[in-house]
């Protein structure tokens, strides 16, 4: 039973830092944007639509979160100077629930529209997720560090324009 427990929590992970430093990308992996597609604009270069601050909620959590549009329309969601956590089956989430502090905020992402763009890289550092294509960025308002073994939001933030 302690086996099972340790493995369901595993606590060590707290311990445990995992630093990324990704470069912003220049167009996202794989994608070109198709002739005369109006969001592309190489000459642009990467454009921020939207950020905002990550507050604490289950874990202290700092940094901020960017939606950029990169030259070839498509569009990023990058963690900037992230410091949390880590913990077992993290995800990055871009969501339409608002972002309330303490613990009134820690469960309410799953309560409405989400679209999970990955496990979260590393708990340190800056890193990027790119959106899937045809993701509305309008229909989304924040962004968390959720993880999904718990139901709980290890810290988020809003995206303002």
């Amino acid at each position: 039973m302690a086996a099972l427990g340790l493995y369901w929590f595993q606590p060590w992970k707290l311990w445990q830092d995992e630093t990324v430093d990704e470069a912003l990308p220049t167009a996202a992996p794989g994608v070109t944007a198709s002739p005369g597609a109006s969001d592309a604009n190489p000459s642009a270069g990467p454009q921020t639509v939207a950020q905002g601050d990550l507050i604490s909620h289950e874990h202290k959590t700092t940094g901020t979160a960017k939606l950029i549009r990169l030259a070839d329309g498509s569009l990023t969601l990058r963690l900037e100077d992230l410091n949390t956590s880590n913990g077992p089956d993290l995800r990055v989430w871009l969501t339409d629930a608002p972002v309330k502090e303490g613990v009134a905020g820690w469960r309410v992402f799953d309560d409405g529209a989400y679209v999970s763009l990955g496990k979260l890289k590393g708990n340190k550092g800056d890193q990027n997720y790119p959106l899937p294509p045809g993701t509305d960025p309008s229909a989304f308002t924040s962004v968390t560090i959720w993880c999904d073994r718990f139901d709980v939001s290890f810290g988020a933030a809003g995206l303002k324009v």
